[in-house]
């Protein structure tokens, strides 16, 4: 068991669509929840190789800045024909102006060169790691993650960044096809299903009571 999760808590991450499935997720414990955005935090440069290493830096600087705790997320999206592209590069592959359109394009475009067509060959894998950090330094850390495959064209218009591209494993339908409670729902409404939702049940056995 690690530290408890309690109180004030700041989420590390200026991206809506994050911001709105950490919410829901946290909802049923009894946390009070502020943003990074709301408390006008500036975005710390990600400069470490994993997601993890990102997380963290996220959550570290928010508990510092606002002197609580802090929840970060660092995910995207790997896949196995690109060598684990875009990875970290997430969500730089959609630009300044976030336009994940162009950055799903980028993806399906860059499979095709490599002549993937279909199954195994479109494999992918979205990938999640949680940080809790509390000023004093103390931090906790949750890794998940779903696989599946790439699907052309994009389905459906439900989640963010590149949720209608991605069909999980054993589904027939993207993330973008899915409501929010079917895609990180968690028990006994969901199955847990998407990264973020795995990660996030990891956290709740470690840092996390029921209100």
């Amino acid at each position: 068991m690690g530290r408890i999760l309690e109180g004030k808590v700041v989420i590390a991450t200026h991206n809506a669509g994050k911001l709105k499935e950490m919410r829901e997720l946290l909802a049923p414990y009894g946390i009070e929840l502020v943003s990074a955005a709301e408390l006008n935090l500036p975005e710390p440069e990600e400069t470490e190789n994993t997601f993890a290493g990102n997380a963290r830096i996220k959550a570290e600087a928010a508990a510092r800045a606002a002197q609580l705790p802090a929840f970060a997320d660092d995910s995207g999206l790997a896949v196995e024909g690109l060598g684990g592209a875009p990875g970290i590069f997430s969500a730089r592959w959609a630009g300044p102006e976030k336009d994940f359109a162009a950055a799903m394009a980028k993806v399906h475009h860059a499979l095709e060169a490599t002549g993937a067509k279909s199954g195994a060959e479109r494999a992918a894998r979205f990938v999640s790691a949680l940080c809790v950090a509390w000023p004093d330094g103390h931090v906790e850390e949750f890794l998940g993650e779903v696989k599946g495959e790439i699907v052309w064209p994009p389905r459906g218009e439900k989640g963010f960044g590149y949720d209608p591209v991605f069909q999980p494993e054993g589904h027939t339908r993207t993330f973008g096809e899915m409501n929010a409670e079917e895609k990180h729902g968690l028990p006994p409404l969901g199955e847990g299903l998407s990264h973020r939702a795995r990660a996030f049940l990891k956290l709740a056995e470690g840092c996390l009571k029921s209100a």
